[in-house]
């Protein structure tokens, strides 16, 4: 079994087990732990009371974090004529068609969303199994198949994220850097779970927020009180 370093140890002793802490009490810990040198990710994993054997159970969908996760995203956009202009003029990194797509088949995928006008789609289906596994491929589902393009490209930049429950019932998202101040993060996560709150399907029985964890990428997790949603930034 890996053992962890010295640091983690240190940093694990501060989490109470068993304890479920209120969400600003969490990020204050986890802000004040030294566990890496880098400026690391802050991520929160929802485990919910859904049974994702029944498409009527899965939960996803997307939300705009208040402020960003942190990292600068890198957009490409397949479209053609006035669409490829508008994708230029709002922002993206990369645009365009055929030769776009020509570029992927080659191996060439230096962006972290994909977005298409919806007659674009022909072209960009051939490449499912190059995008489908990398988690590349737009998607109308998740606001990536548009022909609102500007919106689209905007909406990227400025901290749009997607959810989905994975086989165990479980969400995994970015909220953040530990280098945001308290409130930014605090703010990102109420967005986060009130949206997944608004995203709960008809079909789901029972307790829905099943366990909240809060972690950084080298640090240990906070297990947070599921049942504090609002007013966050209360003592």
């Amino acid at each position: 079994m890996a053992q962890h370093g010295r640091k983690y140890r240190q940093a694990r002793a501060v989490v109470e087990h068993g304890r479920e802490y209120p969400p600003l009490e969490a990020v204050r810990l986890l802000k004040s732990i030294e566990t890496a040198t880098f400026d690391e990710t802050v991520e929160v994993h929802v485990r919910l009371g859904v049974d994702v054997r029944h498409a009527d159970q899965i939960v996803r969908g997307t939300t705009i974090l208040p402020h960003g996760t942190g990292k600068e995203v890198r957009v490409a956009v397949f479209a053609e004529g006035d669409k490829a202009r508008e994708a230029e003029e709002a922002g993206a990194d990369i645009v365009g068609s055929e030769d776009l797509a020509k570029k992927v088949q080659e191996g060439v995928m230096d962006f972290d969303l994909a977005i298409a006008t919806p007659d674009m789609m022909k072209t960009v289906g051939k490449l499912g199994r190059i995008l489908g596994p990398r988690g590349l491929m737009p998607n109308p589902k998740s606001g990536t198949v548009t022909f609102e393009i500007a919106k689209a490209v905007g909406e990227a930049k400025a901290g749009k994220v997607e959810y989905r429950t994975d086989r165990a019932g479980i969400i995994h998202l970015t909220i953040g850097r530990k280098s945001f101040s308290e409130q930014q993060l605090v703010e990102n996560y109420g967005a986060v779970i009130g949206e997944i709150l608004r995203a709960k399907p008809a079909a789901a029985k029972g307790r829905y927020f099943r366990s909240i964890y809060l972690t950084s990428t080298m640090g240990p997790s906070f297990r947070l009180d599921p049942g504090q949603v609002t007013d966050l930034m209360e003592e």
